[in-house]
């Protein structure tokens, strides 16, 4: 099945080009299921390349998923023309009556930044805590994670004395989960981080397992149940020349930044990257996805509540 999402998102005809299935909304309307309900919160500065990115992994999945854009209310970004964030983006405030069936929750470019001074903190630990009881399952990347695994677990965050950049080796831990079917015991992923969490101050808390990590980069990969949560630390949605990107910013701002590790062919920023992590992004989203469809109410209200019959079950 396809990924419904607005006829006119930027993401629609780069997804197309790649041959991704995308319903119109009209279509979708006609078809006599009940679609997977996602809404994405986008705190990356560049939201129409992120967009995309998580768009493409959810629109690989053999079901019908509903996207919904969100935005914070109580900071405005500066970096995203104002009439798409007018066009296709709904705040907080506007879907809070609402039940979803899924919420990821993108990274920032905060990290430095206290927790407690982000312009936003207040409204986004609301939406960790509205998500409890409105969201059946919550996947939060990078500065995300590190965001709600602080406020679910009082972990903190540090800071790297150099930014942790580049394509690195990560090994699964060896705990079983659903999450992980189909995954090689070690597997390559971007990393791109000035903060990381550390692995002696996770909780040892019921529930809560780290499934993946790095020696080099450090934790990668936690889930969270009793919190319905997935927290990764790191960045698998990114496109092949993501990093580049980042590189070439930082270099033409005059900041102070390495040459990201393992990622141009022989070390030269001549050479095109290659991406050789895209099968294990679609396979994470998938997995989380399919998951999610065994367990979530086919009522879409009676998320929060216990004994109602799975979207599964019922479909």
């Amino acid at each position: 099945m396809p990924i419904k999402i607005p006829n006119d998102l930027p993401a629609r005809r780069i997804l197309e080009e790649e041959g991704v299935m995308v319903i119109k909304e009209s279509d979708a309307i006609r078809q006599d299921i009940r679609p997977l309900r996602l809404a994405l919160l986008n705190l990356m500065p560049n939201k129409i390349r992120t967009e995309a990115q998580i768009a493409r992994l959810i629109g690989s999945t053999p079901l019908q998923v509903e996207m919904t854009l969100l935005q914070t209310g109580s900071y405005r970004p500066r970096n995203t023309p104002k009439k798409h964030l007018i066009d296709f983006y709904k705040t907080w405030d506007e879907v809070c009556h609402e039940k979803f069936d899924g919420l990821i929750v993108t990274g920032a470019p905060i990290e430095t930044m206290p927790f407690e001074k982000v312009d936003y903190w207040r409204e986004l630990t609301a939406i960790f805590d509205w998500a409890q009881e409105n969201v059946f399952r919550g996947f939060y990347i990078c500065w995300g994670a590190q965001a709600a695994l602080h406020h679910f677990h009082g972990v903190p965050k540090h800071e790297l004395e150099q930014k942790m950049f580049g394509i690195f080796s990560h090994r699964l831990t060896g705990l079983r989960s659903s999450l992980l079917i189909g995954f090689n015991d070690e597997f390559s992923i971007p990393v791109s981080r000035h903060t990381e969490v550390r692995r002696e101050e996770i909780p040892d808390k019921p529930g809560l397992r780290i499934l993946a990590e790095s020696p080099v980069s450090g934790l990668c990969l936690m889930e969270d149940i009793p919190h319905r949560a997935v927290y990764m630390f790191n960045h698998l949605e990114y496109d092949a020349d993501t990093l580049k990107h980042e590189y070439d910013r930082d270099i033409d701002a005059g900041a102070e930044i390495q040459l990201p590790k393992n990622y141009f062919p022989g070390d030269d920023p001549k050479n095109p990257p290659v991406n050789y992590w895209r099968a294990y992004a679609h396979l994470l989203l998938w997995n989380w996805i399919n998951e999610m469809y065994q367990h979530t109410p086919y009522d879409i209200s009676q998320i929060g509540r216990e004994g109602a019959p799975s979207l599964a079950e019922v479909g």
